[in-house]
């Protein structure tokens, strides 16, 4: 877990958490969470179980309830009812978190790429990836070369950035910084399509279930080149949340955050902005 501070702004030290991706450390939220804090928020990143610099379990226990569990806790650690930042999978933890909370668990809610519907094809081709190199890369030029060719995008100047998500490993190999563990159980059914055992998990029931008890103010954030969430998917979420508002981030995926920082960085800002009064204390 990382803080930063309010270091500027009339706001009072409310904290706004951010969660990080599935693939992402926390770290690749810092540039937000500095943005937040110098317009007088107190922001705090979290890796989830099994990634970045959280610990990874003995046994890859990541049913997604331990997820939900986590969000809790965290939430009742904070000192204020936090604006809860969730992308991906922080998300769906999020939304699964308050399926089962009596109350609201957050004061805002600002979720990233990631609605109770999302889509298959899209789904498969972000696990497909993820399956695809368990063993990591030989080099982070090599990741570069894999990375860019699934994201459709040029190659940085450098591949010192992609130090972030990928860790040195004894064996020299350079490896995911989450644990590849975490699609046991999952990849198999998400690409062979098999949609019986999609429904059977209940999944989006239950996600549908934890939007439809948000009664906070709440946005989403969309990648406008997203496979994964659709604008059908935004428009049905959008209905569900009363009051809830969405923007389309342009040239970007799935990973908002990391494909245009400034404009996600922005639509934050002024989500937060539109908030009034002091944080709300337990």
């Amino acid at each position: 877990m990382c803080a930063w501070p309010p270091t500027a702004g009339d706001l009072p030290a409310t904290t706004s958490s951010c969660f990080s991706t599935v693939r992402v450390r926390a770290a690749a939220w810092d540039d937000t969470a500095r943005a937040v804090a110098e317009h007088g928020w107190h922001a705090v990143t979290v890796d989830h179980r099994g990634h970045g610099d959280s610990d990874w379990p003995t046994d890859p226990d990541y049913d997604w309830d331990h997820f939900a569990d986590d969000v809790t806790a965290i939430v009742e650690h904070l000192d204020a009812t936090p604006v809860l930042v969730g992308a991906s999978l922080g998300g769906m933890s999020a939304l699964l978190a308050q399926a089962r909370a009596d109350g609201q668990l957050f004061r805002a809610v600002v979720l990233v790429d990631v609605t109770p519907r999302m889509e298959l094809r899209g789904v498969q081709r972000i696990v497909g990836f993820m399956a695809a190199h368990p063993d990591g890369f030989d080099s982070l030029e090599a990741a570069s070369e894999i990375i860019a060719e699934y994201t459709g995008r040029p190659r940085p100047p450098t591949s010192d950035g992609l130090a972030q998500v990928l860790r040195d490993s004894p064996d020299g190999r350079w490896r995911w910084r989450w644990d590849v563990r975490f699609l046991d159980g999952r990849a198999e059914i998400i690409l062979d399509g098999d949609l019986d055992a999609l429904r059977a998990t209940q999944m989006r029931d239950r996600l549908h279930d934890g939007a439809r008890r948000i009664r906070v103010p709440t946005l989403v954030v969309r990648g406008a080149n997203s496979d994964l969430v659709s604008a059908e998917g935004v428009e049905e979420f959008v209905h569900a949340v009363p009051g809830a508002r969405y923007v389309d981030v342009a040239d970007a995926g799935h990973m908002v955050a990391g494909d245009q920082n400034d404009q996600f960085t922005a639509a934050v800002l002024e989500f937060l902005r539109d908030l009034h009064g002091g944080p709300r204390t337990r």
